[in-house]
Parts: C-alpha cells; structure tokens; sequence
C-alpha cells in the first residue's frame, strides 16, 4: 500500500450479474482468535480497510460503529481490516479507545492484494449476502451513501442492481460533500 490516499476517489458498483466473489482470508483478531471473511456468508458486509493514522478512516470508523449497532440483527457484519506497520501494538489502543464494536483484524500485503491491491485508505468494499462484491469505495464517501446502499443491500437480500452512488458527493455529481464531512479530527 502506498501512502494512504490517492489524488482522486473513486467508486464502482456491479449489477449482480456482473459481481466478483469476495476473496475469502482468514487473520487474527485482537484475542488471538481466527476470523476468516466466509464466517460471514449470508450477511450484508461492509469490509473496510484502514489505519490508524488516517484522518478520513477515522472519520468513517464512528459511522461503521453506528451502522454496526443499527443493522446488525438485520443481517449486517462490518468488518476492520488495519494495515497499520505496527500491527496490534498501534491496532489494539485504537480499537478499545474508539469502541469499535465490530471484528477488526490486522492484514498484511497478502491479504490486500487478493483486493487488486490497497493502495488508498480507506478502501471499503461492500459485499451481498452471496458473497459478491457489490461496490468499492476508495476514499471517503458520505455516510448517508453508505447507510443508502446497506439498507438497499438488507432489503433486497442481494438479489437486485444496486444502483450507482457517487463517491465524494453529496447526492449528486455537482454537489461536493460539506467540509465539515470531510475535516479530520486527529484527537
């Protein structure tokens, strides 16, 4: 992974036809026990990659948390994926501080390039209860974006096109997202 953001966001989504299976990895949380992707099979997935030092993942973070508590007896599973050098010695303080609610694991190179490579945090994929990836999200995007396409993927079971969303916008492509969506707090 190269620095941690590129000059540029991006997005893509993928009719259900056209969906790539999630490359399936197994790492180590926190307590030492195994987490392995398929686990969660039959559930909307958020998969997100980050790192501590990056303000925008932060930013995010406080989202999936909320997400976490709101759609997961609705068949929701966020997943943390920290590419962080100093692995759970940088990891784990961060996890407990923020009360990250969700199953976070440390990855390594092997695991992000079964992903085409991360070379931007964050880098979220979201993917439907068959295991297809249903869009990829470099850099940040709204959370109102994000919380669209997890109720779109809940409701429709991962069955139906998700429609397309807009990375770095706020509904629209003319429309930046609000500075004060976009402001990092590194406290």
């Amino acid at each position: 992974m190269a620095g941690g953001s590129s000059s540029a966001p991006r997005a893509g989504k993928l009719s259900s036809s056209n969906r790539k299976a999630t490359p399936d990895f197994s790492l180590t949380d926190a307590n030492g026990s195994r987490v392995k992707l398929s686990d969660d099979r039959g559930k909307v997935v958020l998969l997100n990659f980050w790192a501590t030092w990056c303000g925008l993942c932060k930013i995010e973070i406080s989202w999936f948390i909320e997400f976490e508590k709101t759609y997961n007896s609705r068949g929701f599973a966020a997943l943390g994926v920290a590419l962080d050098e100093g692995g759970w010695k940088a990891v784990k303080p961060f996890v407990t501080q923020r009360g990250m609610n969700y199953p976070v694991v440390v990855g390594n190179d092997s695991v992000a390039e079964l992903y085409d490579g991360i070379d931007s945090l964050p880098t979220t994929f979201l993917v439907d209860r068959d295991g297809g990836i249903t869009s990829t999200h470099v850099r940040l995007v709204s959370k109102s974006e994000y919380q669209a396409e997890i109720v779109h993927l809940i409701a429709s079971r991962g069955c139906e096109r998700v429609s397309s969303l807009r990375v770095g916008t706020s509904g629209n492509t003319s429309t930046p997202v609000p500075r004060d969506e976009m402001r990092m707090s590194l406290r």
